[in-house]
């Protein structure tokens, strides 16, 4: 039982992250890059203070793998490397945290890519 309830939670807790978005695309004319982009910064903020990796803790892939996720680790990564290497540190840390997935994305849309066409728009 106490693992349905884990599952509901994180769950929730990704819906209730991409609510806001949802909200802003129905009811504004921001766009779906503009929105994406606050989400990815709004990790940042919340990762390079220190909050995000609690709700990652505690809500696990709930908060994890949203684009708020993408930008969490982009800050634990820059934070990790300029403990470790000073201020050049900056420039590589977020690039080394996501290698892995930015290399995964750019490989299956190339595969996609390849696979699939596109239709035109009349």
């Amino acid at each position: 039982m106490e693992t349905v309830i884990r599952y509901l939670l994180v769950f929730c807790f990704g819906g209730l992250l991409c609510l806001p978005a949802q909200i802003l695309i129905c009811k504004t004319k921001l766009t779906p890059a503009r929105i994406l982009t606050g989400y990815v910064v709004t990790g940042v903020i919340l990762g390079a203070a220190g909050i995000y990796g609690k709700l990652t803790r505690l809500f696990g892939s709930g908060a994890s793998v949203p684009l708020t996720g993408f930008g969490a680790s982009l800050a634990e990564g820059v934070r990790e490397a300029v403990d470790a290497k000073g201020l050049p540190g900056a420039l590589t840390g977020g690039f080394s945290a996501m290698s892995a997935g930015l290399c995964a994305a750019i490989l299956l849309s190339v595969v996609c890519a390849a696979l699939f066409n596109s239709k035109r728009r009349k």
